[in-house]
């Protein structure tokens, strides 16, 4: 299972250029799915860093575009645990845009993905703890639990003993 770690730890930080190929054409609007390709990766390596080993995506139930990313854009992706239970893990991953001129940020979309980490066969397996040290990680994980919450009454799952 692995010792615990603080949500910091599992935090990963990718750089993205957005470049034409990632773009819908004429507009030189980034694709909306390239972007989730990117979240479900920098998400991933958070879960993979908490988990100590593999992970499966379980669910992307919240992703906001708030302003349209474009084409020569640079794409700052973070992302970190936010809650942990027995098998499954809740990561937040923040976008931004950064202007290579002024180094000015840009808040552009938001995510929670669901991952269940995994044993060489692919079957779910035990999680360490968070290590909760700040305010911050301790809501973070209050939020987290109440929008875990909130996915298995949707699935039908209220008891949530599954994962």
């Amino acid at each position: 299972m692995g010792t615990a770690l603080t949500p910091a730890a599992t935090r990963c930080v990718m750089t993205q250029i957005v470049m034409p190929g990632h773009t819908n054409g004429a507009a030189g609007v980034l694709f909306g799915g390239v972007l989730v390709q990117w979240i479900d990766v920098c998400a991933g390596v958070a879960a993979m860093r908490h988990a100590g080993g593999g992970v499966v995506t379980a669910s992307i139930d919240r992703l906001d575009f708030m302003v349209p990313v474009r084409l020569g854009d640079v794409v700052v992706l973070q992302a970190q645990v936010n809650y942990a239970r027995r098998t499954s893990m809740e990561v937040g991953c923040r976008v931004e845009t950064e202007d290579p001129h002024t180094r000015e940020r840009r808040y552009t979309t938001k995510a929670y993905l669901t991952f269940v980490a995994v044993d060489s066969a692919g079957r779910p397996r035990p999680v360490a703890e968070l290590s909760l040290e700040t305010d911050l990680d301790r809501r973070r994980f209050r939020d987290g639990e109440r929008r875990r919450k909130g996915r298995l009454a949707a699935a039908g799952r209220a008891g949530g003993s599954h994962v």
